[in-house]
């Protein structure tokens, strides 16, 4: 026989031996981590004892005892077998007690600092307020027209509102305390502006006369002082401003007033205003009653005490407001005239008109003013114009506006400023005359729901149980022993 077979059989041999060593080492590793029920007893092999090294194998013994120990592929368990538990597999060995500890990672919400969770909520509120400002101002500004008018006919109908009142306590019929108010109303404002008018266009030539005297005076006084101007300079910017007053007159009084268009669209603000008035004076409580149907019936309350406290607070400022500005107008015209200045009622009319225009309008009224008087008359009679308007400004804004306005309607100077530039960018010249009692009503009705909502919250809470009267009051001392009662 030759000798190739006898090396395999050692071969299998060997691989036996091996894989019963490996299986007992196995077997013992497992004994000792279930608890050791038989620890100290080796298990035997799992293809029988093992076989002696003094007797060589032969090449069948081999192969049977390789095939004894190959792993069985799986089988389907047989059916009807489902609730059989199946041996558990090896399990995974633990660390050893020396490996560090591995923290578990944090979820992604806990794993934000707070403040920028914080940043990150009030960021997109904010941007949902902006997106719902930006379509409002859109809305309002496709608009336009019919939001001014009927604005301004918030303020008309403020101002004339009293009377109507007044009138239906002696006894007039609503109907025609209404009209009355109205047309006597608008006829006064009519007259105004007819006046203004009528004013600026019969002392338009003078004053552009006397504006280019202003100028050659102005010109020879600049000749002559320290500021070192040139002739030539002072040629160029009279000649500009001559072109500009003298050919330009006609442009700059009719600014505004040319084009089919504007036309149509100042007539119809205008009937849209008087519409507007007529119906809020006549009908007012019922609109409201109708607006407070449209707000939910849980706001309905707090929205319902705001409205009259915001509609005084407008009504307030409006009649103040016209105070205010009649006494300005009267000191300065008066002013205006005993110095000589040319155009003083109109100067007067456009001091009250731009009164309504809180601190802007004081500032230009005042400037047009003094610039006037600096063309016209020069610059002494400049100089007490500006003491004038200056004087009068202080005692209005010292004494004449907290003593008739009051503190109900006081708005912050930077609030002013801020929505008189806002109303002035939305809607010109109309955006800054309401953009500043706006404010006033919003701020009165705001304040009014943040103290009827906490009200409302110290009412819903329970009340403390404290002491009686009973249980609080002095009880008398028992008396001695021996005495009477």
């Amino acid at each position: 026989m030759s000798r190739l077979p006898d090396w395999v059989g050692r071969l299998g041999a060997g691989l036996t031996r091996l894989a019963a060593r490996l299986e007992r080492e196995e077997a013992a590793a497992r004994g000792d981590e279930s608890g050791g029920g038989g620890a100290g007893r080796p298990p035997e092999p799992a293809g029988g004892p093992e076989p002696s090294p003094h007797r060589p194998e032969r090449p069948h013994e081999a192969h049977e005892a390789h095939k004894a120990h190959r792993p069985e592929e799986p089988q389907e368990p047989p059916e009807g077998a489902e609730g059989v538990e199946e041996p558990e597999g090896p399990s995974v060995p633990a660390p050893p007690a020396y490996a560090p500890a591995v923290a578990p990672r944090p979820e992604p919400v806990d794993a934000v600092p707070w403040g920028v969770r914080v940043a990150a909520e009030a960021g997109w509120r904010l941007l949902v307020l902006a997106g719902t400002v930006y379509v409002l101002m859109q809305v309002i500004s496709s608009i336009q027209l019919v939001v001014f008018s009927f604005t301004v006919a918030l303020l008309i109908t403020a101002l004339l509102e009293p009377t109507v009142t007044r009138l239906r306590l002696r006894g007039v019929p609503r109907g025609l305390a209404t009209t009355i108010t109205f047309i006597g109303g608008f006829i006064i404002m009519g007259l105004v502006v007819w006046f203004v008018v009528w004013q600026v266009m019969e002392n338009v030539d003078e004053l552009s006369d006397k504006l280019q005297d202003g100028i050659d005076d102005l010109r020879r006084w600049l000749l002559h002082s320290p500021f070192h101007v040139t002739e030539k300079q002072i040629n160029h910017i009279a000649k500009s401003l001559r072109e500009a007053v003298g050919a330009n007159t006609e442009e700059i009084t009719s600014a505004g007033l040319e084009g089919v268009t504007v036309v149509v669209e100042v007539l119809t603000g205008i009937l849209l205003t008087m519409f507007s008035t007529l119906f809020l004076l006549y009908d007012g409580p019922r609109i409201w009653g109708w607006t407070l149907g449209l707000v939910p019936a849980a706001a309905r309350p707090g929205v319902a005490g705001a409205g009259p406290r915001a509609w005084a607070t407008l009504t307030a400022y409006v009649r103040g407001t016209v105070i205010v500005a009649l006494i300005d107008a009267i000191f300065i015209g008066v002013g205006l005239f005993f110095l000589d200045v040319p155009m003083a009622v109109p100067l007067a009319v456009f001091i009250f008109l731009f009164a309504f225009i809180p601190l802007v309008g004081a500032v230009v009224s005042g400037a047009l003013a003094v610039m006037v008087a600096l063309v016209t008359q020069g610059v002494f009679t400049a100089g007490m114009v500006l003491v004038v308007v200056l004087a009068v400004q202080q005692i209005e804004g010292h004494v004449l506006q907290p003593f008739i306005l009051g503190r109900a309607v006081r708005v912050h100077p930077l609030a002013v400023v801020l929505s008189v530039a806002g109303g002035s960018l939305i809607g010109g010249i109309g955006g800054a005359v309401v953009a500043v009692p706006l404010v006033a009503v919003f701020n009165t009705a705001v304040g009014y729901l943040r103290s009827y909502s906490r009200e409302s919250a110290l009412r819903a809470t329970s009340r403390p149980h404290g002491a009686t009267v009973i249980s609080a009051a002095p009880v008398r001392p028992p008396k001695p022993p021996g005495e009477g009662t």
